[in-house]
Order: structure tokens, then sequence, then C-alpha cells
């Protein structure tokens, strides 16, 4: 099936993004070299793209990111290195041999509606508790934005040059794991919708949101009779491994709040493809002037800006 065409309507537009490991394996079970890793590849693809960042929240399978996005290509260049380096480091830290993703990211554009974002800043920092693996936000061992949002706690981590450490191995000079490191600071902004606020009333929005989303978490368990799993068992999983089965469910194009302003993007979106489609047909007839829509990218040819 072909891969849907990355569309952003508009400049600092809102967007959401999950990347997920190859057959739900555990490649990035949590763990202190883990989360610094991470921290440190997003932190430096973050400053070189200029990207805003709201939230983010890595699992054992997977990852979700919300940011404020320019425009397609910022978002392709910026996951570009986030993917390829994680890739890479994911490999070394567990031993897996071979592709770390399952596919391209999956990018959903939230609206400007004040209760989408909400909700999908709210979906971001759920991850943990939504799924039963512990109990509050900050119990998971994992990367999480929550403490950072709240209490203001930076997130850093190292981005290593391997390029340079291979050289310096070469050369037969002694080398530590963090000689060739450059300390990255993951910056953290307010969602669109909320950015007017000061940063005190901010973290305590954000912290009545994590305490609502325990709250919901714990009756919907309650209900159910299923305990947390727990720290302990988290770590203790093989990243390597393998789930039976997996729940899956396609990333949707938009997070609307109302059904009018998810028509008006459907809308737009369909105009976007047929246009497309249209001018990558004259392309292939050997136009290379057909003219592709703002904030595409035709085959073989550059990002049209605009």
């Amino acid at each position: 099936m072909a891969r849907k065409l990355r569309f952003i309507p508009a400049p600092r537009t809102l967007v959401s993004i999950t990347c997920r490991t190859v057959q739900g394996r555990f490649l990035f079970r949590p763990g202190r070299t883990f989360n610094d890793r991470f921290l440190g590849i997003l932190g430096r693809a973050q400053r070189r793209h200029e990207l805003v960042l709201n939230a983010v929240s890595v699992l054992s399978s997977h990852f979700h990111i919300l940011a404020v996005a320019e425009d397609a290509r910022q978002i392709a260049g910026f996951m570009r290195d986030l993917q390829s380096k994680l890739a890479r480091e994911t490999n070394r830290l567990t031993g897996w041999k071979g592709p770390v993703f399952e596919r391209r990211y999956e990018m959903t554009v939230v609206t400007e509606e004040d209760r989408a974002q909400i909700e999908r800043l709210a979906y971001v920092l759920s991850q943990s508790v939504k799924e039963g693996l512990v109990e509050r936000v900050r119990e998971w061992p994992g990367v999480q934005s929550a403490a950072a949002l709240i209490d203001g706690t930076p997130l850093m981590g190292h981005w290593i040059d391997r390029t340079q450490e291979f050289a310096a191995r070469n050369q037969q000079k002694e080398t530590t794991p963090l000689r060739f490191a450059t300390e990255e600071l993951v910056v953290l902004s307010p969602i669109p919708c909320w950015a007017h606020l000061e940063p005190e009333a901010y973290r305590a929005r954000v912290a009545d949101m994590v305490e609502t989303l325990e709250t919901e978490a714990a009756l919907a368990r309650s209900l159910k009779g299923l305990p947390v799993l727990g720290v302990e068992a988290i770590l203790a999983k093989d990243p390597l491994h393998r789930p039976a089965s997996l729940v899956r469910s396609p990333a949707p194009l938009v997070h609307a709040a109302t059904k009018a302003v998810r028509k008006a993007f459907y809308e737009a979106y369909a105009w976007f493809v047929a246009a497309f489609r249209e001018a990558a047909e004259r392309l292939r007839l050997g136009d290379r002037n057909a003219p592709f829509p703002s904030g595409s990218f035709p085959p073989a040819l550059p990002f049209v800006a605009g």
C-alpha cells in the first residue's frame, strides 16, 4: 500500500509523531544508558533543525513526540536525523541486527482547536499509565517529559560522535564511553493554545492533567481487576523479545475536536493529494515544470516550499 503524503497545512502547526519498533520488539527498553542516548540524539536533532518540541514519551516498543512544525521538510529532516542515529545506537546497545523501525514515522496533524491540542498533550503524557505499566507517570523509568514540564527538570543526554571514536580506536588511542560525547539539552515549549500562560500557570495545568490521567488509569484498572506491571518487570524484559500479538491501529491524519474542522482538513488534504497526483503524472510524461503543491516532496525533485 502506498504511503500517505506528508501534509502540514500551515506554518507553526502542532503535529503528533509516532515511531514503532520492528515487530514490536522492546528495543527501547528503559535504562540509564538508553535514556541518555535517546535524549542526546533528540536534543541534537532539535537544535539542528530548530524544531519546537512540546512533549515526548518513550515506551519499550515505540515513542511519541509532540512538536510545532514549520513545514513537512523540517519534520522530515528532524526525523531522518533522529531515526538514523537512534537506530545505530539501539543496535549497539541491544545487539539487535537489522532494521529498528517498523516503517516511516506516522504523523498526525493537530488542529488549532484548544480541545484538540489539550487532548493530544494528554495522550502523550498518559503513556505508561494508560497501558497499566506503572501507577504514576513519574514512576516510568524511561524518557518521559512530565517531570520536565511540571518541575522544570532539564532533559539532557549525550550525543556521541562515533566517527571520532572509531578513528581514535584505529590509532590505538585510549577512549572512554563519553570521550567523544556532546551534552545536548531538549527544550520543551508550551502547546500553542497555552502559549500565552505564565510558566507557573502552565506547569500547574500540566500537573493537574497528569493527576487526572493517573486517576482515570487507576479507575480503569480497578474496573478490570488488573494490577500494574511495575518497574522491576519492565526492566527485566528482554529488549529482543517479540510479542506474540500486537494491537495495531493506524494513526489518523488529523486530530480534531469537532466534525466540521475535521471535515475541512480532509477536504484540504484531498485537494493536496489530487494536485500532487496530477503533477506527478505530468512529471512522468516528461514535464519537469509540473506544478506540485506547496509543502510537497515531488519524486526525485526538491521540496516545494511556500
